[in-house]
C-alpha cells in the first residue's frame, strides 16, 4: 500500500444517491441473528445524525475561506454527509419500529454535543477531525474483512459499505480544513490541539455508543455480564474491529500525520464497483 502525505489531487468526492431498506423489513437481530453485534449496530447508527449534522457545521464554517479545491471537497463531503444523515434516520425508524428508545438515545448524543458545540469553531473543527479519523478507520476494517457484516441482509451489508466507501473517500477533508484554520498555530500548539481532542472525542464516542448497547441490550433482556464479555469478544477477538483499528487509531498521534498516508483508494474502489453491480442510483427516495 502506498503512503502519501497530503491528499490525492485527482480525488473525486461526490455523493453516491443511494437509498436502502425501502422494499424490505430489516429483522430484530438483523446481523445473522446476533443481539450483540446487532446492538454495537444500532448503537453507532443512532449517533450518525447528530454526530454528521456536526461534523458538517463544524467544517462548514470554514468553507469561505477554503482554497477552490479544498472548497471543493467541502461541497462533496457536505453532500455525502447529508446522505448518510439521511439513510441512518430510515435505518434508525427500523430499529425504533421494533420498540427500541431511539429517541432517548438521540437525545444522549444531542446532549454530548452540546458541550462540543459551546467551544469555539476551531476546537469543534478538531473535535471533527479527530470522530472522522474514527469513522474512516472503522470504514477501513469493515470494507476490507467481510466477517464484520456476516450474516447481515443484502439490504443492510449494501448501506453499511456505501457509507464505509464515502468515510474513506472524504476522511482528509475536515483534517485539511483544519490545517488550513490553524496555518498561523505554531506546529506543537496543532498537534496538541489535535491530539487532545482526539482524547476527548474517544471518550465521548465510547462513553455514548456505550450507553447505547446498555439501553438496547436492556431493551432485549439482556443487559448481563455475559452480554458485556460477548461484545468485548466481537469487537477485540472475533470478528475483532477495535483490535483491527488499533495501529490506524494510534497513528493520529504522530507528529506529521495525514489520513492518506493509509492510501485505502484500491480498497474503496474495489467495494464501489462490488456495490455497483448489485445497486443503481436512486431515482426517488421515499
Amino acid at each position: 500500500m502506498s503512503k502519501l502525505d497530503k491528499t490525492p489531487s485527482d480525488l473525486d468526492i461526490r455523493a453516491r444517491d443511494m437509498a436502502f431498506g425501502r422494499d424490505t423489513h430489516a429483522s430484530r437481530w438483523w446481523l445473522g441473528g446476533d443481539p450483540v453485534g446487532t446492538a454495537f449496530y444500532n448503537a453507532l447508527s443512532v449517533t450518525f445524525p447528530q454526530g454528521e449534522r456536526f461534523f458538517m457545521d463544524a467544517v462548514r464554517h470554514y468553507r469561505n475561506v477554503a482554497p477552490p479545491e479544498l472548497r471543493q471537497q467541502i461541497a462533496g463531503f457536505l453532500a455525502q454527509e447529508a446522505m448518510h444523515t439521511r439513510e441512518h434516520l430510515f435505518f434508525n425508524k427500523q430499529v425504533a419500529d421494533h420498540g427500541f428508545d431511539v429517541a432517548a438515545m438521540e437525545r444522549r448524543t444531542r446532549d454530548r454535543l452540546a458541550f462540543a458545540r459551546s467551544r469555539p469553531p476551531l476546537q469543534q473543527l478538531g473535535a471533527t477531525v479527530a470522530l472522522e479519523h474514527f469513522t474512516a478507520i472503522l470504514a477501513h476494517a469493515l470494507l476490507a474483512d467481510p466477517r464484520h457484516l456476516d450474516g447481515a441482509s443484502d439490504e443492510a451489508k449494501a448501506m453499511w459499505r456505501w457509507h464505509a466507501i464515502e468515510e474513506v473517500e472524504h476522511k482528509a477533508v475536515a483534517y485539511d480544513t483544519f490545517m488550513l484554520a490553524a496555518a498561523r498555530l505554531p506546529a506543537w500548539r496543532r498537534w496538541t490541539l489535535r491530539t487532545m481532542t482526539m482524547i476527548a472525542a474517544t471518550r465521548l464516542l465510547f462513553a455514548t455508543v456505550g450507553s447505547n448497547i446498555g439501553d438496547i441490550f436492556t431493551a432485549d433482556g439482556i443487559n448481563n455480564a455475559r452480554s458485556w464479555r460477548q461484545l468485548l469478544r466481537f469487537m477485540l477477538v472475533k470478528p475483532g474491529m477495535l483490535r483491527q483499528v488499533l495501529w490506524a487509531y494510534l497513528a493520529y498521534f504522530r507528529p506529521g500525520f495525514h489520513p492518506w498516508q493509509h492510501d485505502d483508494r484500491a480498497l474503496m474502489r474495489q467495494a464501489e464497483r462490488d456495490l455497483s453491480a448489485a445497486y443503481a442510483p436512486a431515482e426517488a427516495v421515499a
